[in-house]
C-alpha cells in the first residue's frame, strides 16, 4: 500500500519529508517480527506508528493492545503486564491474565516505556529474548508469541547514563528506530493541520469554520509548538468555540499562543539538539559579561586619571586582555611577556575598594545559564515565580530548566 493510502486510513495529515520517511519505515518493517522503538516529543502522534505496523503485519487478525506505562503505578506494573495468580498479594482474590498473555500472537504497544521500573525492565528483556515470563506469585514459566512496539519522548541514552534505563533493553527494543519530527520541523504542514482541525470542530459544534487571515499564517507557522500537534488541535478548538469572528487575525491568534515572546521564534533561537540555551537567558548572560567588562574599563580609567598606572603597566594590561580573549585564564598578577620575571602589581586607589575573587572561568553558556538560574532561586528562596521574573523568562520555562539541570 502507498503512503497516501496509509495517511487516509489513519487520518495522518502532512507531506513533510521526515514524516513520510517514518511512515515508509513502518510499512517496511510491518511484515517482520522485529521490535520497533518509536521516538519523538510529546504530542507528535507516536501512537499512529504501532497501529500501522500491526495493521499491515501477519498478526493483524490477532489482538492489538496499547499500554501506557506512565499511567500504571510501579507497584502493579508486573501484575498488569505479566498477570498474577490467586493469593500472590493482598487483594489478589482471583488469577489474572496479563497484557502479554492477552496479546499472544498479536502486538503490544508499550507507550512511555521509559517510565517502566528497572525490575520490570529485567523481566521485559527476558521476554524479548526468550518469549518467556512468570506471573506474579507463580513458579511456572509461561511463553508468549507477541510483537513489541515501544515508544518514548525521553532521551533514552541520557536515561541510561543516569541509571534509569537498562542499556541492554534499549538495544533490544531499538532493533528498528522510527523518529517522528516535532511540529516546528514540519512548517509546511502546520496550516494544513489547522484547516483540518478547524473543519472538524466546525462540523462537531455546528458552527461556521474559522479561517486565518494571510497575515496570521506566518505567526502560526513560526510558533515553537512545544506541545506539537496536540497543542495545535487544542488551540484550534479554543478559537472555534470562543471567537465570534470567523476570520482570525494575528492579534486574535496571539492571545491563544502561550509564551509567544519566547516561542514565536525559529527553532535555532530556542534550545537546539546540542543544548543551546534559551534566547532570553543567553541575552542576559551576554549583558552581564558586557557589564563586567564596562566595570573593568571604568576601574582602569579611574586609575589612569589618578596617575596610578604608567604606560608600561597599561601595555601589560592590554596584553593580558589579548591573552584572556585567546582562551587563557587571568591570574591576580599578570606576568608580561618581557625579560623581567617580576609580576606587575596594580595598586587600586585608597578611596575605592574593589573585591576580587579568583575563579576558574568557564566559557560554557550552559554553565552560565545554570549558574544564573541557581542564583535567582537562592535569591528568592526557591520562589519560582519571582526567580522567573528576575531572569526575564516564563515560570513554565524556568520549571523546565530546573528539571533539565536537576536543580530541584
Amino acid at each position: 500500500m502507498d503512503i497516501q493510502s496509509v495517511k487516509q486510513r489513519f487520518s495522518i495529515i502532512g507531506n513533510n519529508e521526515l514524516l513520510n520517511r517514518a511512515l515508509e519505515t513502518a510499512l517496511r518493517v510491518a511484515s517482520t517480527d522485529l521490535s520497533v522503538l518509536v521516538t519523538g516529543e510529546s504530542g507528535v502522534g507516536k501512537e499512529s506508528i504501532p497501529q500501522i505496523i500491526h495493521a499491515f503485519s501477519t498478526r493483524k487478525h490477532h489482538k492489538y493492545i496499547a499500554v501506557n506505562c506512565g499511567a500504571i503505578p510501579s507497584g502493579t506494573m508486573d501484575s498488569e503486564l505479566f498477570g498474577h495468580v490467586k493469593g500472590s498479594f493482598t487483594g489478589a482474590q482471583n488469577e489474572r491474565k496479563g497484557y502479554f498473555e492477552e496479546a499472544d500472537s498479536g502486538s503490544i504497544f508499550l507507550d512511555e516505556v521509559a517510565e517502566m521500573p528497572l525490575e520490570t525492565q529485567v523481566k521485559l528483556l527476558r521476554l524479548l529474548e526468550t518469549g518467556e515470563y512468570i506471573k506474579v506469585g507463580a513458579s511456572q514459566v509461561q511463553k508468549t508469541n507477541v510483537r513489541i512496539i515501544a515508544a518514548t519522548n525521553v532521551h533514552l541514552l541520557k536515561a541510561i547514563e543516569k541509571g534509569k534505563f537498562r542499556e541492554d533493553l534499549y538495544y533490544r527494543l531499538n532493533t528498528v528506530p522510527i523518529e517522528l519530527p516535532p511540529l516546528r520541523k514540519r512548517k509546511e504542514d502546520i496550516h494544513i493541520l489547522f484547516r483540518k482541525f478547524a473543519s472538524d470542530f466546525a462540523e462537531k459544534y455546528r458552527m461556521p469554520i474559522i479561517r486565518l487571515t494571510e497575515s496570521a499564517i506566518p505567526l502560526l507557522e513560526n510558533y515553537y509548538w512545544n506541545g506539537n500537534i496536540r497543542q495545535l488541535k487544542n488551540i484550534t478548538e479554543q478559537l472555534s468555540i470562543l471567537e465570534q469572528e470567523r476570520d482570525i487575525s494575528p492579534a486574535t491568534l496571539q492571545r491563544y499562543l502561550p509564551d509567544l515572546n519566547e516561542r514565536n521564534l525559529p527553532a535555532t533561537l530556542q534550545k537546539d539538539e546540542n543544548g543551546f540555551p534559551e534566547k532570553e537567558i543567553l541575552v542576559k548572560i551576554m549583558y552581564d559579561m558586557k557589564k563586567e567588562v564596562d566595570d573593568l574599563k571604568r576601574i582602569v580609567g579611574t586609575l589612569i586619571q589618578k596617575g596610578k598606572l604608567n604606560e608600561n603597566e597599561l601595555r601589560d594590561i592590554s596584553a593580558a586582555f589579548e591573552e584572556h580573549n585567546a582562551g587563557n585564564a587571568m591570574t591576580d598578577n599578570y606576568y608580561p611577556t618581557s625579560t623581567k620575571a617580576e609580576p606587575v602589581n596594580i595598586q587600586f586607589p585608597d578611596d575605592e575598594i574593589y573585591e576580587h575573587e579568583e575563579v576558574e572561568e568557564t566559557l560554557s553558556l550552559i554553565d552560565k545559564e545554570k549558574e544564573l538560574i541557581q542564583k535567582a532561586l537562592e535569591k528568592y528562596r526557591g520562589k519560582r515565580k519571582a526567580a522567573a521574573s528576575e531572569l526575564g523568562i516564563s515560570e513554565r520555562t524556568l520549571y523546565r530548566k530546573i528539571k533539565e539541570y536537576d536543580l530541584a
